[in-house]
């Protein structure tokens, strides 16, 4: 019997100068460049060049005429209220919004739907109708009694109705995708409910709270209507950065409501990353 030859097979090389692809990403074609091309220059002209527009428009009056925007009383007071009141709104919503979150995915109680839609309600009403809204319950004649109109506690209500769903939108889809027989299982270990969330579900749940908490926030930094109108926007007592924004475009000063612009900008980008980095590294551990 003849002896058959095997010629050995020697492994490809990538061609010299491109790196491999990692796992998962596959090569773009002509149609996919294409479609990155569009998005990018769909993007770059309804977001970028505005964002750079902005920027440059406040660096008009130079360092000096920036500082000196920033150190304005009423400004300075605006920026702080801002971020405090969004601050405070959003670590509110996080334990609120998760908790509305699990009641509709774990619980079965007549009016279960009912309430799912209540939720989507700041989603559906123009903000001005929001602040009408907060306005006819707890302005001047509130029915029950209890008067928050032209106070700084008005704006934290505002933020609270106006970015609750943020959250529970987030985190209620992950809620749906666990598997209940973890808990059932906790359960007959003799854990409690609250051990059982906080040490098997909240684990997973971080990354949905975190990109919640990420869309609550830069929601809160910029809304106007709701707080506006039952805030009154009294400088340097309930005056939001958005509506100090509004008073000097008002009065002919772009500039300087372009320095607040900028300076929200990268206060919620330092925000948002953060809490981009606590969802991937939550994501890693799950």
């Amino acid at each position: 019997m003849a002896a058959t030859t095997t010629t050995p097979v020697r492994p490809t090389r990538a061609r010299a100068g491109r790196r491999p692809l990692p796992p998962g990403v596959l090569p773009l074609g002509a149609g996919s460049g294409l479609g990155l091309g569009l998005v990018t220059l769909y993007l770059s002209i309804l977001v970028l060049l505005p964002l750079i527009a902005v920027v440059i428009t406040s660096t008009e009056g130079g360092v000096a005429g920036f500082v000196d925007t920033l150190t304005n009383p009423a400004v300075s007071s605006a920026i702080v209220l801002t971020v405090l009141s969004a601050l405070a709104a959003t670590a509110v919503n996080v334990v609120a919004g998760t908790l509305v979150a699990w009641v509709l995915v774990r619980d079965r109680f007549v009016g279960r739907r009912l309430l799912s839609l209540v939720i989507d309600i700041p989603f559906a009403l123009p903000t001005i109708v929001a602040g009408l809204v907060l306005i006819a319950l707890y302005g001047i004649d509130s029915p029950i009694g209890i008067t928050l109109a032209q106070t700084r506690a008005a704006i934290f209500v505002a933020l609270l109705f106006v970015t609750l769903p943020f959250v529970v939108r987030a985190v209620q889809p992950v809620l749906e995708e666990l598997d209940p027989d973890v808990e059932q299982a906790g359960a007959s270990l003799g854990a409690g409910r609250l051990a059982i969330f906080v040490r098997l579900v909240l684990p997973n749940l971080v990354p949905a709270i975190a990109a919640g908490a990420a869309l609550s926030f830069a929601r809160s930094l910029g809304e106007y209507g709701s707080v506006t109108l039952i805030s009154g926007s009294l400088p340097r007592r309930t005056e939001v950065a958005s509506a100090r924004m509004l008073s000097q475009i008002e009065n002919d000063n772009l500039t300087g409501a372009s320095v607040v612009a900028v300076v929200l900008l990268v206060i919620a980008l330092i925000v948002i990353v953060g809490l981009n980095l606590v969802q991937r590294r939550a994501a890693r551990r799950g």
